[in-house]
């Protein structure tokens, strides 16, 4: 069984340069790491509001298909927002933990 680490590019015929890399000797570049980490912040946001909204105790007298529609891009934009100024700490939590496993995985290469 073989097993490739976060430091090694697997070979898929992606090149290099292309492949993010986790910690970067230049600038600090994380790879993407940082927005992903974001995304998933958001991702949660969503679910949580669309928890909430399932969560009403009467019917909407003037709801339809479209106004749930637009109700859920207000919720997921505001999800974005609110993801974006990292206050809830989801996403910092998810990106210590990815640059702690990489930080263990390029000290076993040494």
């Amino acid at each position: 069984m073989t097993t490739t680490l976060i430091s090694q590019p697997a070979r898929t015929g992606v090149p290099a340069a292309a492949t993010p890399r986790l910690g970067g000797a230049g600038g600090g570049d994380d790879g993407g790491l940082g927005k992903a980490a974001e995304a998933f912040e958001a991702v949660i946001l969503r679910q949580l509001m669309a928890s909430m909204r399932q969560a009403k105790l009467g019917d909407d007298i003037f709801g339809s298909s479209a106004t749930d529609n637009f109700r859920e891009m207000a919720d997921a934009r505001t999800a974005d927002s609110i993801a974006s100024m990292r206050e809830f700490g989801i996403a910092a939590m998810v990106e210590a933990q990815f640059r702690g496993r990489a930080a263990a995985a390029s000290g076993t290469l040494q």
